[in-house]
């Protein structure tokens, strides 16, 4: 078991984002609620613990707080903005509401002689994001750092091992962030960094063995990664034992079920059922426009298509999904989690289908985590890093009604849009890129003739966490190429858009 950093959560919008920075300086971090238990803190023999940010305020009668014998396990502890200030209030300092609030990035003045800045300058570009501050230190504590309206912008307990920063430098806009949680990891909590993906592959593996024994295994494979990546995994531990279902809604991208289909009967060979479902699904969308209801239906369609599929292979003992640990914590299905939206793989094993055990190895890891390990699996690098793809496909990126020619029409123009990404090498720069039929139709002149046909947008954005994302800045030349091919490849689009928004306050997706 490697050393695990744990990381209570008080509701903060950024505590993923502090478990993937854990992660990423090879610590194995674990979220869990504020309100865990002294005893279950306990069991995983943490060597540091990070108490996230959040929402509340210490001074509400019903503030959410974790137990207080945290602070006498010996073990460090940070707290960083809501953190710091509970440590601040639980150890009788006091917090008070700024007379000016901070929001965005801020000057903070540091001191060197401590452990969490003591190779960083004296002055740091830092993100804030509070209303309420520490307004005397509890017995022990002194300032490390502050700014123009914070007297208290970090806090140091050397002796106890406890700390407090009052910005985040878990999000990218602190430039030194890494360094500051790097030091906390390292020269705080003595952490040996033994957190390897080779390690987790051969330790998921022994455990799937062990679950499993010589029983069998149900895997609804999407095609999408994580979904491939528990595949292989499986495969791995128990061979042709495990039985794969690959339901082709009619939505994936062009030669996405060749390349499943090849990937899964030649690199991995399992036993492989393909469903070319495409025309159930389109009959039971028909007149459908409003995209919401566009995911219900896909979603309940899917289901009932696996069903019928896995009627047919007789019992099986086990029932395994590609659930990461981002749809857990957004479920809430981390207990004290609030559910940011709902994922269709949380929640449990589905019960029409009889199983009584539900094997997901995937669980505890971030997306960027995943891949690595189908890196390691031994899966095409084309496929564990392929982009980011929704459930329901092509059909959230046909704004409005469907019908078979507006799905071609996007998926077609989304191949050119990728081909033409992957020849600029611009696909290791730009994080997520794909067309969107808009819905608009517009008057255009093609070949001496008027034409009266669809306008298709790019959209292409840069993003760390995919809580906020920037536009993509394609070279114009670029354009042009993707454009032009378009227009002229594609029958029945003559207008190329490229979208300029970033999130917030557009979201990636358009629907």
């Amino acid at each position: 078991m490697p050393q695990t950093v744990l990381i209570l959560d008080f509701g903060g919008q950024y505590t993923q984002l502090i478990a993937k920075r854990v992660r990423k300086a090879k610590v194995f971090s674990q979220v869990l609620p504020f309100s865990a238990s002294i005893q279950q803190i306990r069991s995983f023999d943490p060597v540091g613990i990070i108490l996230s940010g959040g929402p509340a305020s210490v001074l509400q009668t019903d503030a959410p707080a974790c137990s207080p014998e945290i602070f006498e396990l010996g073990v460090p502890v940070l707290g960083i903005c809501y953190g710091m200030q509970l440590i601040s209030h639980m150890l009788g300092g006091k917090v008070t509401a700024a007379q000016k609030r901070e929001y965005g990035l801020q000057k903070v003045n540091v001191k060197a002689d401590n452990e969490l800045f003591k190779s960083l300058p004296g002055s740091l570009d830092c993100w804030m994001s509070h209303t309420y501050q520490v307004d005397r230190l509890p017995e022990g504590f002194r300032t490390i750092a502050w700014t123009a309206n914070c007297p208290v912008a970090a806090m140091a307990d050397e002796k106890r091992r406890l700390y407090g920063l009052q910005f985040h430098p878990e999000v990218t806009h602190t430039k030194q962030g890494n360094d500051i949680i790097h030091a906390f990891l390292y020269d705080v909590c003595g952490c040996e960094g033994d957190w390897e993906m080779t390690d987790f592959a051969r330790a998921a593996v022994e455990d799937i063995k062990k679950a499993v024994g010589e029983g069998t295994v149900l895997l609804g494979l999407s095609g999408g990664v994580d979904s491939s990546v528990v595949a292989a995994l499986i495969h791995r531990a128990i061979g042709d034992r495990l039985h794969c279902v690959f339901v082709d809604h009619g939505f994936m991208r062009q030669d996405e079920p060749r390349l499943v289909a090849e990937i899964f009967t030649r690199t991995f060979p399992v036993s492989l059922v393909a469903v070319d479902a495409a025309e159930r699904f389109m009959q039971k969308l028909k007149g459908v426009s409003d995209p919401e209801q566009k995911r219900k239906i896909i979603g309940a369609e899917f289901v009932a298509v696996f069903r019928d599929e896995a009627s047919k292979l007789g019992h099986l003992d086990h029932f395994a999904q590609g659930t990461i640990y981002p749809d857990v914590i957004e479920s809430g299905a981390v207990p004290g989690a609030t559910v940011i939206k709902s994922h269709h793989n949380v929640g449990g094993l589905p019960k029409e289908l009889g199983f009584t055990s539900l094997i997901e190895p995937l669980r505890m890891l971030f997306k960027d985590e995943v891949r690595e390990l189908g890196l390691v699996l031994g899966l095409p690098r084309e496929m564990v890093m392929r982009q980011p793809f929704p459930g329901p496909g092509l059909a959230i990126r046909v704004i409005g009604d469907l019908t078979a020619q507006k799905v071609e029409l996007v998926r077609l123009s989304d191949a050119i849009l990728r081909e033409e990404i992957g020849i600029t090498s611009l696909d290791t720069e730009i994080n997520q890129y794909f067309t969107v039929l808009s819905g608009i139709r517009s008057v255009g002149v093609m070949g001496d003739e008027r034409s009266y046909d669809y306008a298709v947008a790019i959209r292409a954005v840069t993003t760390d966490d995919f809580m906020t994302a920037d536009w993509a800045r394609i070279p114009y030349e670029v354009l042009a190429i993707i454009s032009r091919r378009i227009v002229n490849e594609v029958k029945g689009i003559n207008r190329v858009l490229f979208d300029v928004t970033t999130k917030p306050p557009a979201s990636i997706e358009w629907e």
